[in-house]
């Protein structure tokens, strides 16, 4: 990675964002002895390095925002140590610009009342991404029609990541190269906004290393704005439903949308309905692997 000269104003953010979160914390909190009176606030440069297991002058160059290229081992050490909430967390990956920083769809964290407005949604599936397709919540509805996105960790759940690199038998769009093909194409069009962004920079590396798939699909370079469509899914016994998919601009945080999903009919309406009963009485797990074992699927 080409070192980034120690004046920039990512490395000075990066510096003051050090300083004031090691200034915050009491020595008692971090678990030190009392040694009386101290001139400054919070934690001593050595005091940090010494709990994050790194070297004094190290991070004494991190926190003047030198040119040095931290690896996510030590980033997730400070964090520890300086007790950093997962959004501080991000922050602390952006400012550094480190790009094997881990993917997180749970940059934005979600206020509970997010979660009551896609709870009484139901029984249309809804849920919550960002415009890079991270899921950062969704309701019962949208659960049972992609139960393996509801098992996914909070930090893997990318809805482009699960279409491109889970199993076929689990996969929901029923036309995957249409609807695949629009979704990086939007993306390509959200990434013009954001070339100098870390995570996506990232995010778009990893994932064209996962899969040769996204990487020859992304280099078509398309672009498409989002724009309310019909799609077709396969529930887990490879029944097909379709709805039409809408999108809303999320308040509760930038570049996040609401999506919600519309039955074409009554008959695709019951037959969501009785998906969530299956699935507040079996649970995601047992809805995928009763499906496949019953030939359901692909």
């Amino acid at each position: 990675m080409t070192l980034i000269d120690p004046h920039t104003p990512r490395r000075t953010e990066l510096a003051a964002f050090l300083r004031a979160r090691r200034e915050r914390i009491t020595p008692e909190e971090a678990g030190l002895p009392n040694r009386g009176r101290r001139r400054t606030p919070g934690l001593r440069r050595e005091e940090v390095a010494e709990l994050a297991g790194v070297g004094v002058v190290w991070y004494t160059w991190l926190e003047q925002g030198r040119p040095i290229n931290p690896s996510v081992q030590v980033l997730d050490a400070i964090a520890r140590t300086l007790r950093l909430d997962s959004t501080e967390h991000n922050h602390l990956y952006r400012l550094v610009e480190n790009p094997s920083a881990p993917l997180s769809a749970s940059t934005y964290p979600q206020p509970a009342e997010n979660q009551v407005i896609l709870d009484a949604l139901t029984p249309l599936p809804a849920t919550i991404t960002t415009t890079r397709y991270d899921v950062l919540a969704f309701n019962e509805a949208y659960a049972a029609l992609d139960p393996a996105m509801a098992l996914l960790p909070d930090s893997e759940r990318n809805v482009l990541w699960h279409l491109f690199t889970t199993d076929e038998r689990v996969q929901p769009l029923v036309d995957w190269e249409r609807e695949v093909s629009f979704m990086v194409a939007q993306l390509r069009a959200e990434f013009g906004h954001r070339v100098n962004d870390p995570h996506w920079t990232g995010f778009l590396r990893q994932l064209s290393a996962a899969s040769p798939r996204f990487a020859a699909m992304w280099a078509r370079q398309e672009v498409a704005s989002p724009t309310p469509r019909r799609k077709s899914f396969f529930t887990v016994d490879g029944d097909r439903i379709t709805v039409t998919a809408s999108s809303f601009a999320a308040a509760s945080a930038p570049d996040t949308k609401l999506w919600i999903y519309t039955p074409d009919s009554p008959a695709t309406a019951q037959r969501i309905e009785d998906l969530i009963d299956r699935y507040r009485r079996r649970g995601p797990a047992d809805m995928l692997t009763t499906g496949l074992r019953t030939g359901g699927g692909r």
